[in-house]
C-alpha cells in the first residue's frame, strides 16, 4: 500500500524533516488538511486573516513581498499568531535562480524567510542548484522545501517532462524537499524505463485552486473541488484563498469562520472518504 493511503499520523514517524513531520502532526492534531493563502497588502488584513482563520487551518500561505506596507515587526506578530493557532507557515516564494543568489534571497534581504518560514518553494527551472542552494540555508534550520511539479492556471508548461524532472530532482534532494505543488500524486512520475515505484517514498501534495463554489476566476486559475483534490487524486493539503476571505478591505470575521470552518471540514471528509474507501 502507498504510504499516502496511511493516517497522516502513521506517515509522520516516518518523516525524518522536522518540517514534514511538524506538518502532518499539526494536521493529525488539528483535524485540518487546510491551507489558507493570504494574498492581501496591507499588514492590518493580513494578521486580521490570519489570526481569523487561523484555528481552522494546518497551514498558513503567505506571499510576504506584497506586503506594502512591510515592517520588520510584523514576523513576530505572525510568529505569535502561528503559536496561538498552532499552524505552520509556508512561504510561497517560488524561487528560480543559481544556487549562491537563492541562498542569499532565502537567508537575507529585508525578508529574512529562513528565519521564520518552516516551508518555502521552487521552481525546478534552474536545476538541482536551486535545491543545493536552499538547503544550506534551510537544513541546519530544520526547514523544508516544496517544488512546483503542477500549476493549476490554464496553459501552464509545468507539465510531461517538466514535471518528470522536476519529481527526479526532488528524490535526490529528499532529505530537504518534503514535496510538491501539484494537482496529482506523483508516485509514478519520472521513474526510468523498468524501474519500479519506491514503496516507502512519500512526498506531501499541497494543491492551490480548490473551491466548493466557483470553477474559475476569469483570470486563468481553475478550480477543482476538496473531493476531486484529496479523495480521487490523492493530494494531501488543499490551499484556498478568496474562496475563505473574498476581497480585502471590508471583512466580515463571521462569514470567514464559516467559510474556513466549511473547507476545513470539505478537506478533512474528503481524507476520511480516501481512507474508508482504502479499507473497503
Amino acid at each position: 500500500m502507498p504510504p499516502y493511503l496511511n493516517t497522516y499520523a502513521v506517515r509522520a514517524k516516518s518523516h525524518a524533516n522536522p518540517a514534514a513531520k511538524g506538518l502532518l502532526e499539526t494536521i493529525e492534531r488539528k483535524q485540518s488538511n487546510l491551507c489558507v493563502s493570504v494574498d492581501v497588502t496591507s499588514s492590518k488584513d493580513f494578521l486580521s486573516i490570519v489570526d481569523t482563520v487561523g484555528p481552522y487551518v494546518s497551514l498558513i500561505k503567505t506571499h510576504i513581498d506584497i506586503i506594502e506596507d512591510f515592517e520588520p515587526s510584523l514576523i513576530p506578530r505572525l510568529q505569535e499568531l502561528s503559536a496561538k493557532h498552532d499552524f505552520l507557515i509556508f512561504e510561497d516564494r517560488k524561487f528560480a535562480d543559481i544556487g549562491n543568489t537563492v541562498a542569499l534571497q532565502y537567508s537575507s534581504g529585508v525578508h529574512k524567510i529562513a528565519t521564520w518560514s518552516h516551508i518555502t518553494n521552487a521552481h525546478p527551472v534552474p536545476g538541482p542548484s536551486v535545491i543545493k542552494g536552499l538547503a544550506t540555508v534551510g537544513l541546519p534550520l530544520g526547514r523544508g522545501l516544496l517544488l512546483l511539479a503542477e500549476m493549476s492556471t490554464a496553459g501552464a508548461l509545468a507539465r510531461g517532462a517538466y514535471t518528470e524532472d522536476a519529481v527526479r530532482m526532488a528524490r535526490d534532494g529528499r532529505d530537504f524537499v518534503i514535496g510538491f505543488i501539484a494537482q496529482h500524486r506523483m508516485e509514478y512520475v519520472g521513474l526510468h524505463e523498468g524501474e519500479k515505484r519506491s514503496e516507502t517514498e512519500d512526498f506531501l501534495i499541497l494543491t492551490p485552486g480548490v473551491g466548493l463554489d466557483a470553477t474559475g476566476d476569469g483570470l486563468g486559475q481553475q478550480y477543482r473541488t476538496p473531493e476531486q483534490v484529496v479523495t480521487e487524486n490523492g493530494c494531501d493539503i488543499i490551499i484556498v484563498g478568496r474562496g475563505i476571505y473574498g476581497k480585502p478591505g471590508n471583512m466580515d470575521v463571521g462569514e470567514i469562520q464559516r467559510q474556513a470552518e466549511r473547507y476545513r471540514k470539505a478537506g478533512w471528509d474528503a481524507y476520511l472518504q480516501r481512507l474508508n474507501r482504502e479499507r473497503e
